[in-house]
């Protein structure tokens, strides 16, 4: 029966130390999206040319 405490306190123990090291990646940025951004600049002239589109209906639209 003491076998199972310890075997208890052993994992509630690992348990703890894995959230601590789970926090710590995450303050530490571990998790942040660095893929996204290098992503993001081959898809920029599309963004643009739909920005430019808008323009050029609403200028339309007030002459």
């Amino acid at each position: 029966m003491s076998v199972i405490y310890l075997l208890i306190t052993i994992s509630i123990l690992v348990a703890i130390a894995f959230l601590i090291a789970f926090f710590v990646a995450v303050k530490n940025g571990q998790y942040d999206d660095d893929y996204t951004p290098s992503v993001r600049m081959l898809f920029d002239d599309e963004i643009n040319l739909k920005a430019k589109k808008e323009i050029q209906t609403t200028e339309e639209k007030q002459n």
